[in-house]
């Protein structure tokens, strides 16, 4: 496929995602796939309008020096109101503030020659970047970083929620149907999404929904065996009764390969020590944090259960979940005063408590992991996925991690619950059992099983041949037969 201009200068992509871990990092991988097929890419970002000092702080600079290849570009800063004192909540600010961008943005596309241009892709959040791409004409796309079981339920949630009166929060966990995916209970869909529907978060988020529609197609973080159901759904005419959907492209899974960060990690020789399968690595991603209570029966869990483990610790303040912890600025853990006196004494044969930060797809692929304390983020569950290790399901409250949770223990079938999730404690029992299932029982063997079988067919999606890489071939022949 020519990707050329006249078959001299490459064509670009500009790639546009809103700031964070969660959502540079999938979009990075994204651009390695164009890289290897030919194209230059520009990751196009916005600065950020308040520097955190938490896991995800320098992570920015980290991906831009480890990959050369991509350009990224910072869009001049805009005068910004004080976002930390702002009674807003933060998810509203920072849609208003990508949106204010939208003049940078668009004197940054008419710097590159039309015929240069091959797309602009953006992420669920910059939707207000489709007007950009309309006005200059170039061919806007999603990219979905979550999975396609959140993606059929994101699609479908307009229209369950138009004839409402009032909110979803009052169903509880009552059990909601929507085509492709199993029976969700509605106390799992992202927690703006249940408030009413004249709530202003919610109205953001149905209008960011909606506007999917807008885009030419939707490049998804998945592959076709492991949400076959789902995909099937978002390509069925009757999905959204009365309109037509953009198509669906499965490229997935799109995550970091193990050995490519150049940061030493003292777990990796830790972990090398260790039998193989014998781990159980804990971690609730760049943001999770937990309080100190439910730090205790992690703790009081793991030393009863005898196994081994990989822990990897958050602080936060008394557990508040206000929308405010957005913007905090949060230092390392405390071990000593968080944890059980003695705790570290006690479990220094076999245990390994870290601060902050981990790589964690080195410590998935590495063979003495035996299973994954997750909060069910889409990065971490694909990066379990393809390194076939079987998941103990934690969800928190951020984001689509309950929904996650159910795709992976009712669909995909290499995880299991950690009773207590809903109600947002779990006891050291819990823990202590869940841990043991895993390590030691049948029903654990089982899930190793499947988890590695899921890891094959992952592994084929993306070589030449596979659907994966056959799906992002079909997306650049039909942005070049537009």
């Amino acid at each position: 496929m020519d990707n050329g201009v006249n078959g001299s200068v490459k064509q670009v992509v500009v790639l546009y995602p809103v700031g964070g871990v969660g959502h540079v990092g999938p979009m990075t991988q994204l651009a390695k796939v164009f890289l290897d097929h030919g194209y230059d890419v520009t990751m196009v970002l916005i600065e950020q309008p308040i520097k955190s000092t938490d896991s995800g702080a320098g992570f920015i600079e980290r991906v831009a020096a480890s990959n050369p290849s991509i350009n990224f570009h910072v869009l001049p800063p805009i005068p910004t109101p004080d976002l930390a004192t702002s009674p807003k909540h933060p998810f509203l600010l920072i849609l208003e503030l990508m949106r204010q961008y939208n003049g940078e943005l668009e004197s940054f596309l008419c710097s590159i020659p039309r015929a240069r241009l091959h797309s602009l892709v953006i992420d669920l959040f910059c939707t207000h970047a489709i007007d950009v791409a309309a006005l200059l004409g170039v061919p806007v796309y999603k990219f979905f970083a979550s999975g396609a079981g959140t993606l059929a339920i994101f699609t479908q949630l307009p229209a369950l929620l138009a004839d409402r009166r009032t909110g979803l929060k009052e169903l509880g966990d009552t059990p909601l149907e929507f085509l492709g995916v199993p029976p969700m209970p509605a106390s799992h869909l992202v927690k703006s999404l249940l408030e009413d529907p004249e709530d202003e978060l919610c109205g953001a988020m149905m209008k960011i929904l909606k506007r999917n529609a807008r885009t030419r197609g939707v490049l998804v973080n998945t592959f076709e065996s492991l949400e076959s159901r789902a995909l099937r759904a978002l390509r069925d005419s009757q999905c959204v009764p009365g309109q037509v959907l953009p198509p669906v492209y499965a490229i997935g899974p799109l995550i970091g390969k193990a050995g490519t960060d150049k940061a030493w990690h003292e777990c990796l020789a830790w972990l090398d020590a260790q039998p193989e399968r014998s781990v159980v690595f804990l971690c609730w991603g760049s943001k999770g944090a937990l309080p100190k209570q439910q730090l205790e029966e992690i703790a009081a869990g793991l030393e009863n259960s005898g196994h081994r483990f990989l822990w990897v610790v958050h602080t936060t303040p008394a557990g508040s979940d206000d929308p405010k912890r957005y913007w905090e600025r949060r230092g390392e853990a405390d071990l000593d005063a968080l944890l059980p006196v003695g705790f570290s004494e006690r479990t220094k044969d076999r245990g390994l408590v870290i601060k902050s930060w981990a790589p964690q797809v080195d410590v998935l692929n590495h063979p003495a992991t035996g299973a994954f304390v997750t909060h069910c983020g889409w990065n971490s569950t694909l990066e379990a996925v393809a390194a076939g290790v079987p998941m103990l399901c934690w969800p928190l409250a951020a984001a689509e991690q309950k929904m996650n949770k159910v795709f992976v223990t009712d669909d995909m079938g290499v995880g299991v619950e950690m009773e207590g999730y809903r109600e947002g404690f779990i006891t050291a029992e819990e823990i202590e059992a869940k841990v043991r299932l895993v390590l030691e029982c049948e029903e654990g063997r089982k899930l190793w099983e499947r988890a590695i079988e899921l890891k094959k067919e992952a592994g084929e999606a993306l070589e030449d041949g596979g659907l994966s890489q056959a799906a992002f071939l079909q997306f650049l022949s039909d942005v070049e037969n537009l």
